[in-house]
């Protein structure tokens, strides 16, 4: 079945680019638009889709609040905006973003970053990913935390921004096999979530520089 996508922003150029890239996918369907918060969160609840695209600034009520009314609804949330301000993006994730993507991004990671909420995943634009996970490191230090050399190259590309489905090709394994391996890391060092893992990475000297290093 094709992912349904609810479109909220407050401009409607905004909206027809966004339902014109997404349609246009075989596995996606715009379900419904809202051009305020207080819509999308009420429409959100009735039609129930998939994913909500949600601008950061809309009348009504934001995109953070669009993001922690729907927190324990089963939709994803992905935050859309063209501002990249770290309080944006700490307060999108504490309260249940599924990602965090600039504008100026383009159409290809708009539609990866709703794939990777469907998948479990949680896509930043990779223009504030680096920024981001290095000031959201854990303050527990590696030494603390023993990992085995395959646990080793799943975070390095964890910290990197990777999807679990790239991690996958990158290391030749399933990506049940991967998401097995998140789901240990974040239990070994603490972590709430795949985006608190890629901090720790990061606060610990393990986000590498290149996957290509793993071998």
């Amino acid at each position: 079945m094709a992912t349904r996508i609810l479109l909220a922003d407050d401009q409607e150029g905004i909206r027809s680019a966004f339902r014109l890239i997404l349609d246009a996918q075989p596995d996606m369907s715009v379900m419904a638009e809202a051009a305020d918060g207080r819509t999308a969160i009420d429409t959100a609840k009735a039609i129930k889709p998939d994913v909500v695209l949600a601008d950061i600034r809309m009348p009504g009520a934001d995109g953070i609040e669009v993001t922690r009314a729907l927190r324990d609804t089963g939709i994803h949330v992905v935050v859309v905006t063209t501002f990249g301000l770290d309080e944006y993006v700490d307060a999108a994730l504490r309260h249940g973003a599924a990602g965090f993507l600039l504008k100026r991004s383009g159409p290809a990671l708009l539609v990866e970053a709703v794939r990777a909420a469907m998948s479990g995943d949680v896509l930043i634009s990779p223009q504030l990913t680096v920024g981001l996970l290095a000031r959201r490191g854990e303050a527990r230090e590696g030494s603390d935390v023993v990992l085995t050399e395959r646990e080793e190259q799943v975070v390095t590309l964890v910290a990197q921004g990777r999807t679990n489905a790239e991690i996958a090709a990158e290391l030749f394994l399933s990506p049940g096999t991967v998401k097995n391996h998140v789901a240990t890391l974040q239990r070994k060092v603490g972590a709430q979530n795949r985006v608190a893992v890629a901090g720790w990475a990061w606060a610990t000297g393990r986000a590498g520089t290149s996957g290509g290093e793993l071998g």
